[in-house]
């Protein structure tokens, strides 16, 4: 099967109109089918202060979901991307996919990972429509609005801990392409299956192994990631290794920044770097994949008898 991906590297900035132009720019570039990646806190905005958050408006981001929601529909693109949204008593660092349909489109067979994701709950923007994967509601989106899908960042950094509450699930996200996007007859066996990632969720390849455990094609991965105080070169080599070892399709959206120290690329299975983007300017890469590069070849050697994994998700 052979999918069209686009990665964004643009800016995101605590001023949620601003980034919801900035999204309706980057999918004005978008053809029918693709499969969009923008950085993390793309819609609320980001940055390691969160102090900001304070004064953002819990409405204002509710509202601009359901206009990516419904942008996403009328242009017919498959959109992930990160936004900071409400909870009960707090906020969480979030994934989110915005499929082109009202239909249910996420939790694949990942149903360890998929069935447990939690969503945001009736009083943050659950009463909007986003829904969780593979729960009841997941069945009916539009009932609930916008019908958007939710990754919880499981591994917060450590300027998150204490003010934005973890998730406890490692979810799947079904991705059913038009013919714009993919090869071959229409039907359940042209559908894929995106595990996203955030930010230092680099870090812990475990986390990446149990995706492609549960049949992820593509990882989806959003960051937000200038600190001059990193080493150049190492978020890449851990981007090439993350797609290498799990022999997984990568694409990685990082936020346009002077001290960017992760790029925004696109990785194949084997870890050759297929388009990757120069630091610190906004750009667009564009790249069509053929996920029968796919393998589990490496996955099926674990010792499981020595080593052991289990998944606790919620």
């Amino acid at each position: 099967m052979r999918v069209s991906i686009m990665v964004g590297q643009v800016p995101a900035v605590w001023d949620v109109a601003a980034n919801l132009a900035t999204v309706r720019e980057v999918l004005a570039e978008a053809r029918a089918g693709d499969a969009v990646v923008l950085p993390e806190g793309m819609l609320s905005g980001y940055a390691e202060d969160l102090s900001p958050l304070d004064n953002l408006d819990p409405a204002e981001l509710t509202d601009a979901i359901a206009q990516v929601a419904a942008l996403t529909r009328a242009l017919g693109v498959h959109l992930f991307c990160g936004s900071l949204l409400p909870e009960n008593n707090g906020w969480t660092n979030a994934g989110l996919y915005f499929p082109p349909t009202t239909g249910p489109g996420a939790a694949g067979p990942g149903a360890a990972g998929a069935a447990g994701a939690a969503g945001p709950g009736a009083a943050g923007p659950g009463a909007a429509g986003v829904v969780e994967p593979g729960a009841a509601g997941a069945a009916e989106p539009e009932a609930a609005g916008s019908g958007c899908q939710v990754y919880r960042k499981i591994n917060l950094a450590m300027n998150e801990r204490g003010r934005l509450r973890p998730g406890a699930a490692l979810p799947t996200f079904e991705v059913a392409p038009g013919d714009e996007a993919a090869d071959g007859p229409g039907g359940t066996d042209r559908r894929f299956l995106v595990g996203m990632q955030l930010c230092r969720e680099i870090r812990f390849p475990e986390q990446w192994q149990h995706l492609a455990a549960a049949g992820t094609d593509l990882f989806a991965y959003l960051t937000n990631a200038a600190n001059r105080n990193e080493p150049p070169g190492v978020w890449r080599s851990h981007l090439i290794s993350r797609a290498a070892e799990n022999q997984r399709f990568l694409a990685a959206a990082n936020i346009a920044h002077p001290d960017q120290h992760c790029p925004s690329m696109i990785v194949s299975p084997r870890g050759e770097v297929l388009a990757e983007l120069p630091p610190g300017s906004p750009g667009l890469l564009r790249h069509t994949a053929d996920l029968a590069d796919n393998s589990r070849w490496y996955l099926d050697q674990r010792r499981h008898d020595v080593l052991p994994s289990t998944y606790h998700g919620a």
